[in-house]
């Protein structure tokens, strides 16, 4: 489930020779700075509280509600890579690129696959989880904190002794139409573009990797519903990050009144009053984080940002170092990434990691590496050109150096994934601490060690730095397994960046040689709640 699948069947754009975006994003000009706004920018921050919640009562005909032979949205192909790190193409950690990404609103539900009784209306109760008010005084750039570490499978929750009321129902829902997955999804996708028209520009065109993001959203929001500190920072940081597709307030009722109606449908099994307030009141409180959240950070920062490719370097014919200056200042701490969307392929977003640590001049840097079948890793590494201007949304991901400690940096990077750990190396220098840091540097074959170069200037640069190259096809062994070869590493802090399967590996690793999992970071963004806490 972690890691998206690919064919060849992208679809077409009508882009012009001279670069022009296709797909009617109309935002853009390739080689030109845009001077006008899109029409999704969101609005003010009043007006960001949500729409009335409707109360819920079951209707007994709902002639828009698709049938399960309802033609579902557009869907096609995606283009993420499943690669597990932000430097590498992949859809949006802020999970569901559109309005919502959790559970749902409140609203009527459609028709079910039987009838059943009407439930008495449910009036939202309150939160089950802390305050969803985002403080006004909260930095733009999230504080260093340690990556949760989620399991590629379904969501693990806890006894239902030790969980609320409302958790085990939304776990025993979860549970039922977890087999069912791509029905309820489809069939979500189809009441909400059915009943509200207006919300299908907010996405992107293929549907595939969306689909895919809103059951993840959904198992997240299942295993930490309990979970205050984890799932409030989550909602915040999406909410944030869903600025950028022009969510606004009045949106979230919708999304789900629509999820809650697929869900009725495909748990009908289960599925009664109970059950249904119990999501009403979940979703309350998550849409409501969210929108206080994006309502507090747009008073502080725009939506997203545009940005000029100023060079383009070709190290490898499927990698590039691409090189961008924002239209203005753009706060990041080093680790962190951000979410990019190119012309060619407008309202789809990728993941990539800053390769330095921030700069005097403003410039930013990414590693891009172009995968089959991905439309925005191939139109950076082989279409995008200086002049060519590109969209930022904001910086996100806590794999970054706690700087109040004088514990050693353990560096695992694979692949592309060197990018966020060369800016960690940065990051400690430019802070003028002599705490070692050991950095491994993982790749398939010599040739992928397209940035050794840099890494052994910065070595010979720094006395206090030492950098391993490990190959797979000469040692025999993966990135994870080599490092247990050095050490001891218990006085170190270890950060990990690359594939999601090297990322799991490598966590297993650290954990048998003794460094706790508190000190294990690492930004795995398969894996929501580490992309959003």
């Amino acid at each position: 489930m972690l890691e998206a699948r690919h064919t060849m069947d992208a679809p077409t754009t009508t882009s012009a020779d001279n670069g022009t975006s296709g797909g009617g994003g109309d935002w853009f000009t390739p080689r030109n700075k845009p001077t006008s706004t899109p029409d999704n920018e969101p609005g003010t921050a009043e007006g960001r509280r949500p729409a009335v919640i409707r109360p819920v009562g079951r209707q007994t005909a709902d002639p828009e509600a698709p049938t399960d032979g309802a033609a579902a949205p557009p869907a096609s192909t995606t283009d993420s890579a499943n690669t597990g790190v932000p430097d590498q193409e992949r859809g949006s950690p802020e999970a569901i690129a559109g309005p919502a990404s959790m559970p749902p609103p409140t609203a009527s539900s459609p028709a079910a696959s039987s009838p059943r009784p009407a439930p008495t209306p449910v009036t939202p109760a309150p939160a089950p989880f802390a305050s969803a008010t985002a403080p006004p005084a909260e930095p733009r750039v999230p504080a260093q904190r340690p990556a949760p570490v989620s399991s590629p499978g379904p969501a693990r929750s806890a006894p239902d002794t030790e969980a609320s009321p409302d958790a085990v129902l939304i776990r025993r829902a979860m549970a039922e139409i977890t087999p069912v997955a791509d029905k309820v999804t489809s069939y979500f996708y189809a009441l909400l573009f059915v009943r509200h028209p207006d919300l299908r520009s907010l996405f992107p065109a293929a549907m595939d990797t969306q689909r895919d993001r809103l059951l993840r959203a959904l198992l997240t929001a299942a295993e930490h519903i309990d979970n205050t500190d984890v799932l409030v920072d989550y909602l915040q940081n999406l909410g944030r990050g869903h600025r950028k597709y022009g969510t606004r307030a009045e949106h979230y009722p919708a999304v789900g009144e629509c999820l809650i109606g697929a869900l009725s449908k495909y748990a009908a099994g289960v599925w009664d009053a109970e059950m249904e307030a119990a999501w009403v009141r979940t979703y309350t409180t998550i849409s409501q984080v969210m929108i206080d959240a994006a309502a507090a950070d747009e008073l502080r920062a725009p939506a997203w940002w545009y940005a000029e490719i100023v060079t383009h370097d070709l190290r490898t014919p499927d990698v590039a170092v691409v090189t961008v200056r924002p239209d203005q200042p753009y706060p990041f701490l080093a680790g962190q990434y951000t979410s990019l969307e190119t012309p060619w392929w407008p309202r789809i977003w990728r993941h990539y990691s800053f390769a330095s640590a921030p700069r005097s001049d403003g410039l930013l840097s990414f590693h891009v590496k172009a995968v089959p079948a991905g439309w925005v890793s191939n139109a950076l590494v082989h279409r995008a050109r200086p002049g060519d201007i590109v969209r930022l949304g904001p910086p996100a991901g806590s794999m970054t150096v706690d700087h109040t400690t004088d514990s050693g940096l353990l560096c695992l990077g694979g692949g592309t994934g060197i990018a966020p750990i060369k800016a960690l190396v940065e990051d400690v220098a430019e802070h003028g601490e002599r705490r070692p840091v050991e950095v491994f540097y993982g790749a398939r074959t010599d040739h992928d060690l397209y940035d050794i170069d840099t890494m052994l200037r910065l070595q010979q640069s720094h006395p206090w730095l030492s950098v391993r190259a490990i190959i797979d096809q000469q040692a025999h062994q993966q990135l994870p397994d080599a490092v247990r070869a050095f050490g001891p590493w218990n006085e170190y802090d270890a950060y990990l960046s690359g594939p999601p399967g090297m990322i799991r590996s490598g966590v297993d690793a650290l954990r048998d040689i003794g460094i706790p999992s508190e000190r294990i970071r690492h930004d795995s963004v398969e894996e929501l709640v580490a992309a959003g806490s």
